[in-house]
Order: C-alpha cells, then structure tokens, then sequence
C-alpha cells in the first residue's frame, strides 16, 4: 500500500509526532507509538496511570487531531473522559473505542 493512498491516520509517523506516554510530568514509562496501531497495542502495554493522566489532561484528543487528523476518535476519546473512568474499566474503554475506530478506518482502504 503506498504512503499517500493510505489515510493519515493510519500511517505512521516519525519520533518527534509520535505519542509519549507518561505516568505524570516528567516520568516518562518508555513506551511510544507512532502510529494509531502502535497506540492501540500500547493501550494494553502501558500503567493505567499513564492512561488516566493522558486522557484527563486532552493529551489523548490533542494528538489525534494534530498528528491523526482524525476529529471523530478524538471525539469518541473525549466521551471518555467525560465518563470519568479510571483503572481497569478505563483502559477497557480506551481499547474498545480505539480497536473499533481502527478497524472501521481499515475496512474502507
């Protein structure tokens, strides 16, 4: 598949665009992912910790809409956040509206 006929958000992007998860500022867990697939695989990877400072400071929604040019997961992540889900239940949510946005977007290549 060539680069410009794949949609941007599933491309994937060089380390300085790449998403860096931190458990809180300046602890950084050494995981990134450069791509919304690498995100995802992450989402099981990472300390929920990680997860919850994230999506309560928009960090999520900011990155998917700056380097994904993707609007609608940001807004699906977003409902997310407005759930207030933290732990297990949290990383759950995050999966499964990552996972089916994914394969929605890999359905229509």
């Amino acid at each position: 598949m060539k680069e410009e006929a794949t949609p941007k958000v599933l491309r994937t992007f060089p380390r300085e665009k790449a998403f860096y998860f931190f458990t809180s500022v300046g602890n950084y867990t050494g995981e990134s992912a450069s791509s919304l697939k690498e995100f995802l695989d992450k989402i099981n990877v990472v300390d929920v910790k990680a997860l919850e400072f994230h999506l309560y400071r928009g960090d999520f929604e900011k990155w998917m809409v700056e380097v994904l040019e993707d609007k609608e997961l940001a807004t699906k992540v977003k409902s997310i956040r407005e759930g207030n889900y933290s732990g297990i239940t949290l990383k759950e949510q995050l999966y499964n509206i990552v996972a089916k946005h994914y394969k929605m977007l890999c359905s229509k290549v």
